[in-house]
């Protein structure tokens, strides 16, 4: 298990939903990890890896090391006008991403970015124009839900009605900082966005999707800069509160304090409780216990349960993301739904009250 989220590549089984060289990929701007696990889910949903490229030879080289089979492109430019390429997968730093997106668009490609996909509104809008314009995807990497088996199996129990109705969800999302080993722009708040805005879309993406709400409200938020004076553009703590347009509500807080003695980057957590029984996701680690993830607890009037789903369920996003862009559907995630929890995360970053000076 990673100790470092910025690393966290999940890798699943192989199950191709096309035939090698079927649906030809790109990976651009390697300036999260994340572009790992999103190429790694591509990859083994069937998808060919075919140019990397990024200014930065070393981040090119260490992407060829993982995935030796791309050819590295001399420029952005020969990506975009490569007709064989369907989508460019890229993990940008935040204030970038959608400027870059829009670009992909424009070319005749879809797009999949890492999270957050927009740090202000008006990024927001010009891509909501570009997408209307083009019929391109601006598809996002909301990993802590698609790349994560237990959330995974957690939605397919509430389709499945085992909970009743979903009243409301809370999320835990504890991140370790190693701030020595992070890039300059992760402490620029108009880079990054903000911690709600960042690392808090993850939450609110997933209140959205689980307690099926087309929109929310945002009624209270809070940012802080607890501990980490060295850095006054961090902000290490953010909470808030939401209500669904169907009554449901959340409750999340993210931080950047997970303790060095944790065995894995963060000790993520989902609370679920509905009408008929109660879902608990522990994602990453079962403290104390066991230190691996996908641990699932269901309570419902059949009694109570336990699940161990690591390499049980699998990664469906990835596959039914390229048969999207294939076949024009919106099976693994509408646009409509990136774009509410894009702005509902946007929303919570300006409304928030500095609860710390």
């Amino acid at each position: 298990m990673s100790k470092d989220g910025m690393t966290y590549a999940p890798k699943g089984k192989p199950n191709p939903v096309v035939k090698a060289g079927e649906f030809e990929v790109a990976a651009v701007a390697l300036d999260h990890g994340h572009i790992y696990g999103m190429c790694n889910g591509l990859v083994e949903a069937g998808a060919t890896l075919k140019w990397v490229y990024d200014p930065d030879e070393k981040k090119v080289a260490d992407f060829i090391e993982k995935f030796p089979e791309v050819k590295q492109a001399e420029s952005l430019e020969q990506v975009l006008n490569d007709p064989s390429i369907k989508l460019v997968a890229a993990a940008a730093i935040p204030s970038e991403r959608s400027a870059l997106g829009n670009r992909v668009m424009e070319a005749g490609k879809d797009y999949f970015t890492d999270k957050t996909p927009f740090t202000t509104m008006a990024q927001l809008e010009e891509t909501k124009r570009v997408v209307e314009k083009t019929g391109q995807k601006y598809m996002v990497y909301f990993s802590e839900r698609l790349h994560v088996e237990g959330a995974v199996f957690a939605g397919e129990l509430i389709k499945d009605g085992v909970i009743g109705r979903v009243l409301q969800v809370t999320g835990f999302g504890p991140h370790r900082l190693n701030a020595d080993s992070r890039p300059d722009w992760f402490f620029n708040k108009e880079q990054y966005g903000g911690i709600l805005c960042d690392i808090g879309s993850h939450q609110i993406e997933q209140f959205l999707y689980y307690a099926d709400c087309a929109d929310a409200e945002v009624v209270h938020s809070k940012v802080g800069n607890y501990d980490n004076p060295k850095y006054p553009e961090l902000e290490d703590y953010g909470d808030a509160t939401l209500v669904g347009d169907n009554g449901a509500t959340q409750y999340f807080k993210v931080d950047w304090f997970t303790p060095d003695g944790l065995s894995t980057w963060g000790d993520g957590r989902t609370f679920i409780t509905g009408t008929e029984g109660t879902i608990e996701i522990r994602k990453y680690v079962d403290v104390a216990r066991e230190e691996t993830g996908d641990h699932l607890f269901l309570v419902n009037k059949e009694g109570e349960k336990h699940y161990h789903v690591s390499g049980e369920v699998g990664f469906p996003f990835f596959g039914e993301l390229i048969l999207d862009c294939i076949h024009r559907t919106e099976k693994a995630m509408t646009q409509k739904h990136v774009f509410k929890a894009a702005e509902l995360c946007l929303i919570a970053q300006e409304k928030a009250i500095k609860v710390t000076k």
